[in-house]
């Protein structure tokens, strides 16, 4: 994020003395990208953020293991059968499920009810998006009030937790329901959005406006924890061995002082919030391809909105897409909302995920494409993952297959494979 923030207390002049009222030095943290070469904020500590008092193995075991998508196939992912109503006590750290994943990027879907440990992603920036319901999130540079419909872009290396509004309280409408997509890179605007010095250019979908940065920064004692309290943060980075998934490890630390310690920060790089609905569609005389809806990109991935809008006007156009072959990607789309015209009739609904991978040619169900000349308003809602190497399987992907969408082109088959979707042996990306 190329746009400079100010927040809370900093000296005049950065690497300069910055003392609390009683003449304690503050302890100034530089947290940067590409070793010193690109965005970077300073952070100003009460505490040594260097200072931990113990180290612990978290054990993620294998639930970050895959499998390849062998035989190669057009799949139907249920998420919505992951959780069910007697699922407590799940966090939207610890309990995420892991669908879909390469050695780039990483697809969770969690239902969460209970406040997560603090916790921060070692590897490459997170973009959470909010299915359903409501949480704030708190991080060492403020918090967020997140809603239905929100992105949170997380920096690498940025602590926080997450805290669902939860039954009982006066604001819960619905359990918080998170599509996690976890980078090995960082997340950022498109670069054809912006200019060389960073801004959104006038063609971009959307515009600094519509970005939220935290509000604070937070102190310990502002949520109700002391100053000094020795807390454990949860720390996702690479490693190897018998204890890696996909090339994955955890490690739990403990400090010896709450980690919302910061006075102030400035600079580039931070968390920051954008909703759905403030993405402007851009449109066309006829069909436009997928590009024209991203909203996001990471290293080997993009992301797009599918969202509301107006579509085609030619007098001979057909709204929906035509049938074709991504043959660079693996096309992840997920229905969050609304009719999706292209997929009517192939059982896809809203909590599902359509994987339509390189190699195999996609498009429009049988008479989608028909059905759709005249149309001039497409009401869906859907967030797409694009990836440029081959997405395997996670543990809650094989779950929820439901097994039979890619004979849904020619109307079902009552005698399927015995190779069934999901049957192969299990092995981790790394």
């Amino acid at each position: 994020m190329a746009h400079y923030r100010s927040q809370g207390s900093i000296p005049p002049k950065r690497h300069t003395q910055h003392r609390d009222e009683s003449g304690n030095l503050y302890y100034e943290e530089l947290m940067g990208e590409e070793g010193f070469t690109s965005d970077s904020s300073l952070l100003y500590h009460r505490g040594i953020p260097s200072a931990i008092s113990d180290a612990r193995v978290w054990e993620l075991g294998d639930s970050l293991a895959t499998t390849p998508n062998h035989p190669l196939m057009p799949r139907h992912l249920k998420l919505h059968d992951l959780f069910s109503a007697d699922d407590t006590g799940v966090d939207a750290v610890t309990g995420r499920r892991l669908v879909l994943g390469n050695g780039d990027v990483r697809i969770s879907y969690v239902v969460a009810d209970t406040v997560s440990p603090w916790y921060r992603n070692g590897i490459g920036d997170e973009c959470v998006y909010v299915e359903r319901g409501n949480a704030r999130v708190e991080t060492v540079f403020g918090t967020f009030d997140l809603r239905q419909g929100d992105y949170l872009v997380i920096p690498r290396a940025t602590t926080h937790r997450w805290l669902p509004v939860v039954a009982g309280d006066e604001s819960f409408v619905e359990p918080l329901r998170a599509y996690c997509i976890e980078a090995n890179s960082h997340i950022a605007p498109p670069k054809r959005y912006l200019s060389r010095y960073g801004q959104l250019l006038e063609h971009a979908p959307y515009c600094e406006r519509d970005l939220r940065g935290p509000d604070g920064p937070l102190l310990a004692e502002g949520i109700g924890a002391e100053r000094d309290e020795p807390t454990e943060v949860y720390i996702k980075h690479r490693g190897s061995g018998p204890q890696s998934s996909g090339g994955i490890v955890g490690t739990v630390y403990t400090y010896p002082y709450h980690p919302l310690d910061v006075v102030g920060w400035d600079g580039c790089l931070y968390p920051y919030a954008f909703n759905i609905e403030d993405y402007m569609p851009i449109t066309g005389k006829v069909h436009q391809p997928p590009p024209v809806h991203q909203v996001f990109e990471g290293y080997n991935f993009v992301i797009c909105n599918f969202v509301p809008r107006k579509v085609d006007y030619h007098e001979l156009s057909i709204p929906v897409p035509y049938y074709h072959s991504n043959v660079d990607s693996d096309e992840i789309m997920f229905y969050v909302d609304g009719d999706y015209e292209a997929r009517k009739g192939s059982g896809i609904g809203k909590g599902s995920i359509s994987v339509h991978p390189g190699g195999h040619a996609h498009g429009p169900q049988p008479g989608a494409t028909e059905k759709s000349i005249g149309v001039h308003y497409f009401d869906e809602l859907a967030v797409m993952v694009d990836t440029f190497r081959p997405l395997e399987l996670g543990e809650a992907g094989r779950t929820v297959d439901d097994g039979k969408y890619a004979w849904s082109w020619v109307g079902g088959r009552t005698d399927p494979p015995e190779s069934a979707p999901g049957s192969t042996e299990v092995f981790s990306t790394s």
